[in-house]
Order: C-alpha cells, then sequence, then structure tokens
C-alpha cells in the first residue's frame, strides 16, 4: 500500500471520530432548540386549559385519597410511623414523574416529526426535553407533599437533605425507559398502545399505595428487579424518616438497573437515530 493511501485512510479514521465527539458538543451548541422544546410543550399543556396548571394536581392528589382509603383505611397497611396519605404521595411523587416521561418520551419523535425529517440537529434533544416537561409537573405536584406535611405538623428530619440524589436516580430512570420507547415507536407504532398499559400495570407492581416491608423477606430482592421500588423506597426514606428503612440489596439491584437502563437507551436510541427522519 502507497504512503497516499494510508495518509488517506488515517484521516478517514480520525474524521470518523471527530464525528462522534461532535455530536455530543452539538448537544450543547443547540441548547436553544432544547429551551424552546421544553417551553412550547409546558404552554401547550396548560395555556389552553381552563384550570392551567392545576391539573397536575388533580389526578395525583385524587388517587392519593383512594389509595389511602382503600390501603390505609379498609386494608389498614402499616405506614412507616407517618400518617398514610404522606406515605402514599411521597411514592406517588417519584411515580407520577416517572409515568409522566414515559408518556411523553414515547410520542416525542412522532410529535416533531416535520421538525426531525427537515432539519438536523442532535435527536436526543427531543426526548430530553420530554423528561423536563414531566418535571416540571413533578415540581407542582411536591406542592400537595408540602401542604400535607403542614396540615399533619409533619417535619421531616435530616434525611430530607439526601431527596436530590432519589430525584436523580428518578430522572436517570425515566430517561433510560424513556429513550427506549422513544426510539422503539418510531420503528414500531404498537407501542403507542403498550405504553399506556405499562404504566397502568406498573402502578399497581410498585410500592405506590403501599409499603413495599410488606413483601415478603424471600421475594423482596426479585420484587426489585421493578427499577421504581428502589426509587420509590428512597424517596420514603429521604422524606418520612424515623421507622422508614431502605432494603439495601434491594435498593442496590434497582439501582444497578437504572444503569443499565439508562447507558443502555441512550447506546439504542443513538444507534437508531440515523434511521428517524426516513421512518418517521
Amino acid at each position: 500500500m502507497s504512503s497516499q493511501g494510508m495518509a488517506s485512510k488515517q484521516e478517514l479514521v480520525i474524521e470518523a471520530g471527530r464525528a462522534e465527539r461532535q455530536y455530543w458538543q452539538d448537544l450543547w451548541r443547540y441548547r436553544e432548540l432544547f429551551y424552546f422544546l421544553a417551553w412550547r410543550d409546558i404552554l401547550v399543556r396548560y395555556k389552553q386549559t381552563a384550570i392551567g396548571i392545576t391539573w397536575a394536581l388533580i389526578r395525583p392528589f385524587l388517587t392519593m385519597v383512594v389509595f389511602t382509603v382503600v390501603f390505609g383505611k379498609l386494608a389498614k397497611l402499616p405506614s412507616e410511623g407517618a400518617p398514610y396519605p404522606i406515605l402514599v404521595f411521597a411514592a406517588m411523587l417519584p411515580w407520577q414523574f416517572f409515568s409522566n416521561a414515559l408518556g411523553e418520551c414515547s410520542n416525542s419523535l412522532i410529535t416533531n416529526a416535520n421538525l426531525i425529517s427537515k432539519v438536523y440537529f442532535p435527536r436526543l434533544i427531543v426526548p430530553v426535553s420530554a423528561v423536563i416537561v414531566s418535571f416540571v409537573d413533578f415540581m407542582i405536584s411536591g406542592m400537595i407533599l408540602l401542604g400535607l406535611m403542614a396540615w399533619y405538623n409533619f417535619v421531616p428530619d435530616w434525611r430530607i437533605l439526601t431527596l436530590p440524589l432519589f430525584i436523580a436516580i428518578a430522572f436517570a430512570a425515566s430517561m433510560g425507559v424513556g429513550l427506549w420507547l422513544a426510539a422503539l415507536n418510531v420503528e414500531y407504532r404498537d407501542f403507542r398502545y403498550i405504553v399506556p398499559f405499562i404504566m397502568q400495570f406498573g402502578l399497581y407492581i410498585s410500592p405506590v399505595g403501599f409499603s413495599s416491608s410488606i413483601v415478603p423477606e424471600q421475594w423482596r430482592l426479585l420484587y426489585s428487579l421493578n427499577p421504581m421500588v428502589g426509587v420509590i423506597d428512597g424517596f420514603r426514606w429521604a422524606i418520612l424518616g424515623g421507622d422508614s428503612k431502605i432494603y439495601w440489596p434491594g435498593f442496590t439491584l434497582s439501582l444497578g438497573l437504572v444503569v443499565i437502563l439508562l447507558v443502555s437507551g441512550i447506546w439504542y436510541f443513538r444507534k437508531t437515530e440515523r434511521t428517524f427522519a426516513d421512518v418517521i
């Protein structure tokens, strides 16, 4: 092989590596598009509704009331030393965030089909902006938790300082699963019907209306294969304090699954991203 041919081959390899790095730099360069998409979706969600952001409060509040009556009053399940409504809502916050993020992410690429098929930008911006919209709902719903704490005169202990860590884990779980669903929904439109079922089924197999401590010890590690079990237990441990405990083997397993979902979600999204404009 001639020296000229070797030089050309080397140049191609360097350019490919540069293109890969350029993608992640583009995420920062296109940050204004990210702000625009997130802000647009927030305005669309609330601007033309009669009661605005109150919709972000009504659904989790009513769900909390139903679970409190069924599991707290009728079934009389343990509440880990806290008022049962606070026990439920401490789990409703991460679950509602996760559920909303999955719904928004799975449809985000389809909703922005015209933009994706005409303009270049890192497609990862679209599902990430969808998760941010769900995070806004999460922050608004947090006002209900503050109201419940004031109503029951409940004061959290030092563990509340660790709450940002568990919020970050919930964000990672939502992002990981959301990226998988967003990419799969482009290729297989059946997922528009599957996602609502996943969210409804997941609500009942996750410890939202009850404490995971009621799960028999021999089944708790298997139960923790649901990554939201660790997230919800972490939220309760941080918010409730007192008698609330974390089952650390299960939490470690859930945390590991969250990391796997996030890394594999980014990998699969990047792998299929180049075909979105043609398929969508």
